[in-house]
């Protein structure tokens, strides 16, 4: 693939420097520039070819893959904040991609829309105690045609079924084939008396806006898709900005710091080049779209004596209220193979859980996948569920053998905002690029916890119905680890209890914009990534009309 050639000197003031190319950033980008603007994106990691991706499952799960070493990213967890923080040692706590297209590489890419009650529960159940618990901005109204377009511009396959919220549109490809997982957890909801519908999802069952269909290798989750298919920002939304001639990507170009001025606006991106040398590039606004970790880690670095907490964090509230998902598994053997390492993770979901019951006790709703297992190589490792499994011998082989007659049961849940989980600047641990290190401190909600176990229980009843001889829940342990990196920027009307406003303009600097997962207000019931690509297609209008107007 040959790339555009639009270079911008640091000397030059562009209209905007987007920082990371991820599912919010690659939709900005796009969008921004397809607008007439001129637009650079700042991407930490490598800009890859399709021939690049393979399906090494070491490299993805044992050595550096897309995440990046922990040599060069150190992070550290601790569940409260009366307690040390450790090191991550071998597998990420806080764990996103760093490319061109971020996390939306590596994704299973479950494309679940929120509902119309999750923007304004707090208004309908009050508050719930421990908890930051609030009504987003906006409404599932304002925006549902920006889901809409990401159905269609990003590429969603899918099919409506029970519970869905009002669609404008339809989806523009039909759902994937249903797989083994899918046709058993479709099979058990009915025996139980539930429902379940194809599973909507950014990757493509037909060519659609010239990119192939899936070829159902089965690489999904972990891996980046050579052909496409799989929806990512590198696949949908960069060539577009970039064909644009106005939308410069600056790969291996780690951000440092924002520097503004004495009146309080943003004016340089410091940064360094992929030869470690400082540059600053000139730049009327920014829009900080770098994940829910380094978005306010680029914050805290920005502190200067106007920012002395941090850049945009009057309120205090950088880098507080982290949420992701919680994620209970149970896995299922049958008696028959069901080939689950071919074609995509999941095929089926059911939701008649979605909204929380106060006559549970707790607060939580959520989904269940049926999906394929993880790698056979992370299954013969660490992550096989049958109790007491040897690391060899002929019982090792033999429980090695149950992989293709085993499937996942995956549970996707509410994720409480709290004050006390955060993501800080660890004051110990030093990156490869001299900033300091992450730190997460993380507890789970009881509520969380209690929903999950409920959670587990349906999945457990679904996979007897549907035939499996033996069910295995793995336990639920206290979370330490995020893929979704949500709500440390969260938005809002007030300027004393949020970063950004409801069109994600920061309350304390009127230049600087952030969208991505850290400017949602709660976490969803669901995959997070379908909201925060309609969050950015709605931010990318009003920068738009914000700068034609003048008002930047």
């Amino acid at each position: 693939m040959t790339r555009p050639a639009v270079r911008y000197q640091t000397s030059e003031e562009v209209d905007f420097v987007v920082i990371g190319s991820g599912a919010a950033g690659g939709v900005i980008a796009k969008e921004l520039s397809t607008s007439g603007f001129s637009v650079i994106v700042m991407e930490q990691g490598p800009y890859l070819r399709a021939d690049q991706f393979g399906h090494d499952e070491i490299d993805t799960f044992f050595d550096a893959g897309l995440d990046g070493s922990l040599d060069d990213h150190p992070h550290s967890f601790r569940p409260t904040a009366d307690e040390e923080a450790a090191p991550a040692s071998f597998r990420p706590n806080i764990y996103y991609a760093k490319a061109v297209g971020g996390s939306t590489l590596h994704f299973a890419a479950n494309y679940w829309r929120l509902r119309p009650v999750d923007f304004h529960e707090r208004s309908l159940l009050g508050a719930i105690p421990g908890t930051t618990f609030a009504d987003w901005p906006i409404t599932y109204d304002e925006l549902e045609p920006y889901y809409t377009k990401v159905d269609w511009e990003v590429g969603v396959s899918g099919e409506p079924g029970p519970g869905d919220p009002y669609r404008s549109r339809g989806y523009p490809v039909p759902p994937m084939p249903i797989k083994s997982s899918g046709v058993l957890l479709r099979d058990g909801a009915e025996r139980m008396g539930f429902t379940s519908k194809p599973a909507p999802l950014a990757i493509l069952s037909q060519p659609h806006n010239g990119r192939a269909a899936c070829i159902h290798c089965g690489f999904c989750w972990g891996q980046a898709c050579e052909v496409g298919a799989k929806s990512s920002t590198l696949a949908s939304m960069i060539p577009v900005a970039e064909r644009t001639g106005r939308c410069e990507v600056r790969d291996r170009s780690v951000v440092t710091r924002l520097e503004t001025n004495a009146a309080g606006r943003v004016t340089r991106v410091i940064y360094l080049d992929a030869d470690g040398v400082e540059q600053a590039q000139l730049a009327k606004a920014v829009v900080l779209s770098a994940n829910g970790a380094e978005t306010p880690r680029l914050l805290f670095l920005s502190e200067t004596s106007q920012h002395p907490d941090g850049l945009a964090n009057s309120s205090g509230f950088v880098g507080k209220n982290l949420m992701f998902n919680y994620n209970p598994v149970s896995w299922a053997r049958f008696s028959q193979p069901l080939n689950e390492y071919k074609s995509v993770v999941a095929t089926r979901v059911v939701m008649d859980f979605y909204e929380a019951d106060p006559q549970r006790g707790f607060y939580g709703g959520g989904g269940i996948d049926g999906r394929s297992t993880i790698s056979p190589l992370f299954w013969a490792t660490f992550d096989n569920p049958m109790p007491g499994m040897p690391s060899w011998g002929p019982e090792f082989k033999r429980q090695l053998a149950q992989y293709n007659y085993t499937m996942q049961i995956v549970g996707h849940g509410t994720s409480l905002p709290q004050e006390i989980n955060t993501i800080e600047l660890d004051p110990d641990l030093v990156d490869a690029w001299g900033r300091p290190g992450l730190r997460m401190t993380y507890t789970d909600h009881p509520d969380d916890l209690a929903f999950a176990g409920f959670l587990q229980e349906r999945m457990g009843e679904i996979m007897e119905a549907a035939g499996a001889e033996q069910v295995t829940a793995m336990p639920l342990y206290p979370s330490t680890v995020t893929g979704h990196l949500l709500g440390t920027c969260r938005m809002g009307n007030d300027p004393r209890s949020s970063v950004v406003d409801r069109d994600h303009r920061a309350h304390d600097v009127p230049n600087l914009f952030i969208c991505d997962g850290s400017s949602m207000v709660t976490s969803g019931r669901g995959q997070p990534t379908m909201t925060i690509q309609a969050l950015a297609f709605r931010a990318a209008d009003r920068i738009t009309e914000f700068a034609n107007a003048g008002e930047i």
